[in-house]
């Protein structure tokens, strides 16, 4: 049995201190955004608690499907990768990234420098752009595909980006996996499912990415950005794929999302086929403070 865990929109906080030029951009808004309806309501001990609990469920890896940061600022990103150093080794940590990761031109190049160790496949390959996606980890019989669909947009946007030589490569990846018998999870912030979100928070080429999983397959996606407990399915070639997304990584009881959550998911092989079962464990409005688990499913 491999046991995967997945956590995402880590949001960390509290914002460092940011000088004016850092603001004459689209992190203005973002900025006064962040000051009007988190500052006041951060809870960094749950995410110090998360990450606590995280380590009693002694998962073999751990998905971290985008948004460690707020703003793209450079002492953010130094301080997403000793967040991720407190994690663990960077062989059992995936992390792909969301579009507060890439906040801005230029933020998202900074982050897969400073967070490549996390990143990286089992090639130890390089990755410096989007153009270096899909990335595969091996770990057993689990070939973790991460994909990236973060790229700075306009302001007011949060839209995330899925073209076509992504696709390309990721379909030619999930045949030459699921041939080789593998049970294959994809990672990707954005949810690729259709009317997951708003038209200006969307992924832009989910399509595209639709259309590989109905000719190549896979067993399990997993999303972050919407900030929700959902489980979706999208069409395979023999059968349809879960998409999970888990609630975010800040958010508190009392929040109008879902309070913060892990999901932890127990792979088996069974014959020919893959069991999956999904734990969502999380804070509740019953238990604020501890996390727990909420509910199990076999999807």
């Amino acid at each position: 049995m491999f046991r995967l865990a997945h956590i995402s929109d880590i949001h960390l906080g509290p914002l460092p201190k940011v000088k004016r030029r850092e603001l004459f951009s689209k992190r203005i808004t973002g900025y006064v955004n962040f000051r009007r309806n988190r500052s006041s309501a951060l809870h960094p001990e749950i995410t110090e608690n998360l990450v606590a609990y995280l380590k009693t469920l002694d998962p073999d890896h751990t998905a971290i499907t985008g948004d460690l940061i707020n703003l793209g600022l450079p002492a953010e990103i130094e301080t997403a990768k000793k967040w991720l150093e407190l994690l663990g080794e960077p062989r059992d940590h995936t992390v792909v990234l969301g579009n507060h990761d890439a906040y801005v031109r230029g933020a998202r190049d900074k982050a897969m420098c400073a967070w490549q160790n996390w990143i990286i496949g089992d090639n130890n390959k390089l990755v410096s752009s989007e153009k270096d996606y899909p990335v595969l980890r091996r770990r057993g019989d689990i070939s973790i595909i991460a994909c990236n669909s973060a790229r700075a947009s306009a302001p007011f946007l949060a839209t995330g980006y899925f073209k076509s030589k992504q696709a390309e490569k990721l379909l030619e990846l999930l045949n030459e996996e699921r041939g080789a018998g593998q049970c294959c999870v994809v990672l990707i912030h954005h949810p690729p499912q259709k009317n997951a979100t708003h038209r200006h928070k969307r992924l832009l080429g989910s399509k595209r990415f639709r259309v590989v999983i109905a000719q190549a397959g896979a067993d399990l996606i997993l999303h972050g950005h919407t900030h929700l407990a959902t489980t979706a399915f999208i069409e395979g070639p023999d059968k349809k794929v879960p998409v999970i997304c888990v609630p975010a990584a800040f958010q508190w009881p009392g929040h109008h999302k879902p309070p913060s959550g892990i999901n932890l998911f127990e792979i088996n092989r069974k014959n020919d086929n893959w069991r999956i079962t999904l734990e969502r464990h999380g804070l509740s409005e019953q238990s604020p403070t501890q996390f727990q688990l909420l509910e199990s499913t076999v999807l």
